[in-house]
């Protein structure tokens, strides 16, 4: 009998990302609200929530923080995303449900293929606008790339990155949707090949 679960690598790494990039809308919508011209600080109670203080080695404003925030949380997706990539061609994954009809195996494999698509094309277009701006390219502090000053560039993957992040937000939503109603409809397997336990 074959296995119909995910191995544990691609389960884990499955919903780190999934985790993350629900994370980054978040910060994504609550970054773009902030003054461009605001008191830097050493500090920042992230999002101002009370739970955690992120103490900077430098003083910064609260959008350059959450920006190189964005930043280097994203560098990190698409490094996981890539991981996820390489276990993926690497590592057979189970076969789809035989009780899906024809039509739910197209979709659900085009779903895939496009998912996996965006996941990769989000965090890629978004490095390429931060390397085109004054800025640059931060991980976490660390230096990574300088910025070029490249307006014309930055502007055009400004323009896909939100474009893309769009279109995965969508699909994303018709992702759990899907999962759901395989869940309390059709009351299969579906989303058990997706757990640990």
């Amino acid at each position: 009998m074959t296995n119909q679960k995910y191995n544990k690598v691609a389960v884990i790494l499955h919903w780190l990302i999934a985790f993350a990039i629900f994370g980054m809308f978040a910060l994504g919508w609550y970054m773009s609200d902030l003054p461009k011209e605001a008191p830097k600080q050493m500090a920042f109670d992230l999002f101002d929530l009370g739970v955690y203080t992120w103490q900077l080695p430098e003083e910064a404003s609260p959008r350059n923080f959450y920006f190189n925030l964005h930043k280097s949380i994203g560098i990190t997706i698409l490094g996981l995303v890539l991981i996820r990539f390489l276990w993926r061609i690497t590592h057979k994954p189970p076969a789809i449900l035989s009780s899906y009809k024809a039509w739910e195996r197209k979709t659900a494999t085009a779903a895939h293929h496009t998912l996996y698509l965006l996941m990769f094309a989000m965090p890629v277009s978004g490095l390429i606008m931060a390397m085109s701006g004054k800025y640059g390219v931060k991980w976490f502090g660390i230096d990574v790339i300088a910025g070029t000053e490249n307006k014309v560039l930055r502007d055009f993957f400004k323009e896909a990155h939100e474009i893309i992040g769009v279109i995965l937000l969508i699909l994303v939503v018709l992702h759990i949707a899907g999962a759901i109603k395989h869940k309390l409809i059709d009351k299969d397997e579906t989303m058990k090949r997706m757990s640990l336990r």
